[in-house]
Order: structure tokens, then sequence, then C-alpha cells
């Protein structure tokens, strides 16, 4: 196996200079509330327009205002068993206490709905000692690479020390696209050929993480369905491959997902989740759809916190998930 080191001695420290500066200037240029308030505009929008539409309804929220509610949060794609559980608990409110008009009824769909997306949330624990290493998975499409790449970026502007494995050698250019995003991100990546074997590269990826003292080890996996037995027995290999020579490892295994596919992609995470033992949800293209509530079903449906959120194409435009911010965002 060939491997590559991406980039010669001087030119990583120009590049991640550079990358750094991008974050920080997207971060100078606006905070994360009002970055966050862009990415959901659309689905706040909807939002507001239906959620005025209640209120007038009527000024003591009754059934019939709860049964509109209950329209809206399905369209916004927080899904049935989400929604009933949303609906279960404001009607056992208003049976205690009225609830006096729309302002109070949304303050209490946003203690709701915070609730749910903070119920998931565990603290990630660092190795003692580094490499860190963490998998992105996930279907063809969803945007796993380029999340890499924002990802290696975030962490540099952590301060922390970052390293690419290009374990997805199954699909054509994959290894290509990973270093464009290493060069944006100013970090090194370890690759071999295309159709290599993951599991070595990612052996390899670790030994010069190890040597290197490298904080975080970010693993550019294959996109694979769970019904593709091949594919999960080298994903599992991979995890065996890592548990060997890291402890712990792989420390987180994020599941990128697409907003924009809404239930469907929920379906299709679920299934997925199961086989591989996700522990985090990175939702990308959540500026691209009208159905933000996709992001609270995804906490209440698989019980798994979302992680991060890409609310853009630009190398900052990949934002640690708050889930306060988000609902603040969202309801206004």
């Amino acid at each position: 196996m060939e491997i590559i080191r991406l980039f010669g001695n001087e030119e990583p420290a120009r590049l991640e200079e550079a990358a750094l500066e991008e974050v920080a200037a997207d971060e100078r240029k606006t905070g994360f509330f009002e970055r966050m308030k862009k990415a959901v505009s659309r689905t706040r929008e909807s939002l507001s327009v239906k959620m005025e539409g209640i209120a007038a309804l009527t000024r003591t929220v009754d059934e019939r205002a709860l049964e509109e509610l209950e329209s809206v949060l399905l369209t916004s794609d927080l899904g049935v068993q989400t929604t009933t559980e949303v609906l279960d608990a404001l009607r056992e409110r208003a049976l205690r206490k009225a609830i006096e008009g729309g302002a109070e009824l949304r303050e209490l769909l946003k203690v709701q709905l915070q609730a749910i997306l903070q119920a998931p949330l565990r603290p990630v624990t660092r190795p003692q000692t580094p490499p860190q290493v963490i998998f992105l998975v996930g279907v063809n499409g969803t945007g796993k690479t380029t999340s890499s790449g924002k990802l290696a970026a975030w962490s540099r502007a952590q301060g922390h020390s970052v390293l690419l494995c290009a374990a997805d050698t199954f699909r054509a250019a994959a290894i290509e696209q990973l270093e464009v995003w290493a060069a944006r991100s100013g970090v090194e990546m370890i690759k071999t050929r295309q159709g290599g074997d993951p599991a070595a590269v990612l052996y390899d990826s670790i030994a010069a993480a190890k040597a290197r003292s490298i904080d975080d080890l970010y693993v550019d996996t294959a996109g694979r369905l769970h019904t593709k037995t091949g594919l999960m027995d080298e994903l599992d290999k991979m995890r065996r491959t890592a548990a060997r020579l890291v402890p712990g490892a792989p420390h987180e295994v994020l599941l990128v997902m697409d907003a924009t596919t809404g239930q469907n992609g929920l379906q299709q995470a679920r299934l997925f989740t199961e086989a591989v033992g996700v522990t985090g949800i990175l939702l990308t293209k959540l500026d691209g759809t009208a159905k933000g509530g996709i992001a609270v079903a995804i906490a209440r449906e698989l019980n798994l916190p979302v992680r991060f959120v890409g609310v853009g194409e630009q190398m900052g435009d990949l934002l640690e998930f708050d889930a306060k911010e988000f609902v603040d965002s969202l309801l206004g």
C-alpha cells in the first residue's frame, strides 16, 4: 500500500492558518444564534404563519387549537411519535391550567422540544492518550466527505491537531474530494488507491496519528446501506482495527444525515443505527428544508444526540448543535 502525505512540511502550516482564519471570520461575522436562525429560516417562517393562525382561533387554547398544532408539527417533520408525545404533554398541562393564547402555547412548546432534544445528550469523553478516533458513517449523498473536512477545520479552531483518513476507497473520486477538503482545512491526510483495503489505510492512519501526537483522527468511510452485508462487514473490521490500536476507539461514530430527506431518511437511519453503534448525528443541509423538525424527531425516535448541523457550503458552515439555541431560532 502506498501511504501518501498530502503536503510537504511547510504547506500545512500556511493552509492551516488560512482555514482557521476562515472559520474565525465566520464566527466573528455572526454569532451562533443568528447563524442558526438563518439556517432554519424556512422552517421558522412556515411555523410562524401557522402558529399565528392557531393563536387567532381562540384566546384560550382548546382541543381545536391543539389539533391544528398537531398538523403544524407533522408538516414540520417531527413525525407521528414525537408529535403525539408533545401534544399529550400539552393536553395534560391544559387540563391542570388553561393555556392562555398563542404566546403561552409557543413557550410551552419550546420547553417540550428543548427537553426532547436534550434527553439523549451525554458527555463526549476524550481518551487519556490521543488520538480521539471519530468515524463518519452513512449512506452516499449525505455529505460525509464534505463534513469530514469541515469537522477538521472545526477541530483546528478548538486548538486540536487533526489528521484525515480517506477510508472511502469504494466510491469513485471520494479520495480526491477529501483531498480538496483536507487542503482547504489545512490538515494532512492518509490515503491509498481506490479499491484498497479501508482497514489497512485506517491502520496506517492511526499509526501516523500516534507517531505525530495527533489529537483528532477523522475517518471518512464508504457510503453504505444496512442491507449491504459486505460493506457492513468491512465497517465492522474497521471498528475492530481501531479498538485494537487505540483503547475505546472509535470514540465517536457520527451518522451523517441529510435533513432534506425527512422521515424517509429517519427510517433508514433507524435501521443503520442498530447496525453500527452510532453515538451521535451530524445533520447536513438544514438550511435547505422547511422541515427542520426532523432534528427533534431524530432525538426522540433514535435516542441519539444531534452533535453538529451543516448550514451551508462554506468551511465554517458547520455548527456544534445547541438545543436551546435551535428551539429559540425555530420558534423565535
